[in-house]
């Protein structure tokens, strides 16, 4: 059987853009935040077209999860790449996960937050899936599993690399096709597409890194929350060539 890989990314951290790498390949299908309805029912979280979400997709998690690892245990072919929020996992049997390959996708709270605040005004800690993220990474290497992390400034520093890096680590080789895709939505987006994904369906590949360089006041506090928590992640990510040696 091949076991399905599951990203646990945190929001804003171009884990559309890597979703849509992954579609370019012809052993994969991807999945786009099949827990997100959820999320929503569980949670009571406010979120741009909540209720159009939670109309069009089963909000049943474990269900969910246990029809897709049904859907790739029938299947040889292709793998499935399964895009999920870390702060979606509320509520659920975590059995599955010893049954997928989890990776993980983070980015500095510096550069993440003033995004997030777009969408979610009132964001806090849980909403980042930062401490989530690295409970979730700490639990699945006590048992036994090697999580890969991947992180959204290295990777759009040298898009290849990483790439390379990772389909290493995921067994497959590297095709030179997962580093554009053609503009405009996907059939796999999810209904929410139109809140969240404006940028990403402008682009045709992952974008050059660009620092930013103002950083509002206000979120401060969240950002001294959230940067203990990135840094035991980022420790273990895969890097770009030029900011040094894997681990």
């Amino acid at each position: 059987m091949t076991t399905p890989i599951c990203l646990w990314s945190g929001p804003r951290n171009v884990s559309t853009a890597l979703m849509y790498s992954f579609a370019q390949r012809d052993d994969m299908l991807v999945v786009d935040e099949p827990l997100y309805g959820h999320y929503l029912r569980v949670s009571g979280a406010d979120h741009p077209g909540g209720a159009d979400v939670m109309a069009a997709m089963n909000c049943d998690g474990d269900a969910v999860m246990r029809d897709l690892l049904e859907q790739q245990a029938q299947a040889t072919s292709p793998r499935l790449f399964i895009k999920h929020m870390a702060h979606h996992l509320v509520d659920l049997d975590l059995g599955f996960l010893r049954h997928t390959c989890n990776v993980f996708l983070i980015r500095d709270p510096r550069e993440m937050l003033p995004s997030l605040v777009v969408q979610v005004p009132q964001a806090q800690l849980a909403d980042t899936g930062l401490r989530r993220q690295w409970e979730l990474y700490a639990d699945l290497r006590d048992a036994g599993q090697q999580p890969a992390i991947l992180d959204s400034r290295e990777l759009l520093l040298d898009p290849e690399s990483v790439l390379r890096q990772f389909c290493d680590y995921l067994g497959h080789p590297f095709t030179p096709a997962m580093l554009e895709w053609p503009p405009g939505p996907r059939p796999e987006d999810g209904v929410w597409a139109p809140h969240w994904y404006h940028n990403v369906h402008k682009s045709t590949g992952f974008a050059p890194y660009r620092a930013k360089t103002e950083f509002p006041e206000n979120l401060q506090p969240l950002l001294d929350e959230c940067q203990p928590w990135y840094q035991r992640l980022f420790d273990h990510a895969i890097r770009a060539p030029a900011h040094g040696d894997n681990e």
